[in-house]
Order: structure tokens, then C-alpha cells, then sequence
């Protein structure tokens, strides 16, 4: 099954991969968005993709005040804020090989967008490649785009799910770091601890780190064969699987995601957002080490 989109007609699981390519001839298509979202909130102004918007996963996605995302509300003017309507193809990338760029098509998910993409090698790769870079803000004609009701129960997982999926023995997948894993450290390498107070991971839990799944020198996917061997030979995963993916904060984790249920096809794949800052402070949940 190809995940290469050979036209702006996306939905499907088989159509949500984009190379550098399609994106450069698809610059000006008035049917195509293309939105950047970054960890580092800087980068965007110092150069993007020439018409891409920014979507920044703070303050667009989420929630000010409750650790949520936004409402359906919010959703619809910030889709009409960017021009989006929903036949529109919205194409993500991003910078750290397209985590906030899973992140974001995630949510968008979530909404019901399904007319969305990411770009193979993200920003990484779009910049290797020598192709051109903006510093100009595009300006959108304002849609009036429908507001939707977010729906959490297919793509998205809560601590109350994890306890049950720990009764039922499903499968979770800790896409985190070897040492975030087995508890010797709290954060990432070279990043601030975010309040976690104990280190180890959800009982049960197998771990393949997120950049297992991507080449480090160009930032592009595995193909799916090598994607089955990672996930399937090495971390006995089945397509059928009843699956959780959990990282931090949900980031690295929707990555995985993205991995297993777009690129791998698998059929029940959900993820945990709340993660380690969620279940590594929270009272009287299990923890193994």
C-alpha cells in the first residue's frame, strides 16, 4: 500500500504521506494549505515554506487555562483564520523530523479533518534539499469553516483507558528515550525536567523510540518494510492490536502514531497525551522500572 499522495484528493490511510516534491509543484494550488508547526517557535519567522502558515501547538491547539485542547469553536476560527475549508488538503511539516507536525495533523484528526498530510522530511529535509525559504506572513481569505464536535474516542486515549488497558493486556508502546524509560532520567536528554516526580514507565509498556521510524540524515519515514521489522519482528506488534502510544507530553507519541496507523495501517491505534507528565505524578498508578 503506497503512501505517497499523487493528487490534493486525500482521506484515505494509503494517502497521507507527501514528498518535498509534491509540495513545491502544489506551492500555489488554491486547494492545498500548507502549515508549519515547530517545537521551536522561533523558526518559522526566520523562513518557511513559501505560502505555509503557522500553527503553533501552544497557542492554537491548545487550551489556556485546562490541559485540553481547544473546543470546536476555537477549531472553526482557527480553520477560517488560515483559509481552510473542509475539502481543503491540509499538508503539515515541521521541524525534530515532523513531531509537532504529527501532533498537529493529530488534533486535526480529532476534528474530523481528514483531508491532511505531512511532508516526508519535514523541515530538515525541504531545507537539504536547497529549496526556497520565506519571511513573508501569507495572508488567507477568511472561510467560515463548520464547527465540529471533537471526537477523542478513536484517536485519542485518557488515564482512565490506559487502567483499562492494562486489565485487558493491550499493548503500549513508549516511544520515549531508553534511559526516560527505565527511570534514570525525567526528561529528555539536554531538556528541563517538566514536574515528573518518578521516573519508569506505564507496567507493561514496550519501548521503541519515536526516531526509530525515521532516517536521522534526511528526516523521512522508513519505508514500511523496515517499519514492520522495527514494530512487528523486534516489538512483537500485531496490525490487529489494541494499541496505545504514549510519550511526555504526547508529541513524540503522536509520531508513533501517525507511524503505525497511517504508514503500517494498522486499525486501532490510539494516543496517550497525557503521557509521563500525566501518569509519572499522578497518585497511585503503577509504575515499572
Amino acid at each position: 500500500m503506497s503512501a505517497t499522495v499523487s493528487s490534493p484528493n486525500v482521506g484515505s490511510s494509503a494517502e497521507v504521506l507527501v514528498s518535498t516534491e509534491w509540495v513545491a509543484e502544489h506551492l500555489e494550488d488554491p486547494s492545498v494549505r500548507i502549515i508549519e508547526s515547530n517545537e521551536d517557535s522561533l523558526l518559522y519567522a526566520t523562513g518557511h515554506v513559501p505560502g505555509a502558515f503557522e500553527v503553533d501547538w501552544t497557542r492554537d491547539l491548545n487550551d489556556q487555562v485546562v490541559r485540553d485542547f481547544i473546543d470546536g469553536q476555537k477549531f472553526s476560527a482557527l480553520a477560517s483564520r488560515l483559509g481552510i475549508t473542509p475539502d481543503t488538503v491540509v499538508v503539515f511539516y515541521g521541524d525534530k523530523s515532523n513531531w509537532w507536525a504529527c501532533y498537529a495533523f493529530w488534533v486535526f484528526q480529532l476534528f474530523g479533518h481528514t483531508k491532511a498530510c505531512v511532508m516526508d522530511g519535514g523541515r530538515l529535509l525541504w531545507l537539504k534539499e536547497g529549496r526556497p525559504l520565506t519571511t513573508v506572513v501569507p495572508q488567507a481569505d477568511t472561510t467560515s469553516y463548520p464547527v465540529r464536535t471533537r471526537n477523542d474516542r478513536v484517536d485519542r486515549a485518557f488515564r482512565e483507558d490506559i487502567l483499562l488497558h492494562l486489565t485487558e493486556r493491550g499493548c503500549l508502546v513508549d516511544v520515549r528515550s531508553p534511559q526516560e524509560y527505565a527511570g534514570e532520567r525525567l526528561h529528555m536528554p539536554d531538556y528541563p525536567n517538566e514536574g515528573a516526580v518518578r521516573g519508569g514507565h506505564i507496567p507493561g509498556a514496550v519501548n521503541v523510540p519515536w526516531a526509530n521510524a525515521v532516517d536521522p540524515n534526511s528526516g523521512k519515514f522508513l519505508s514500511p518494510d523496515a517499519l514492520r521489522v522495527i514494530y512487528e519482528e523486534e516489538a512483537g506488534l500485531k496490525p490487529e492490536d489494541d494499541i496505545v502510544t504514549y510519550c511526555r507530553i504526547g508529541e513524540r507519541s503522536s509520531h508513533t502514531w501517525f507511524v503505525l496507523k497511517y504508514l503500517l495501517d494498522y486499525k486501532h491505534v490510539r494516543n496517550y497525551d497525557g503521557s509521563w507528565t500525566e501518569w509519572g505524578n499522578a497518585v497511585g498508578l503503577p509504575v515499572e522500572r
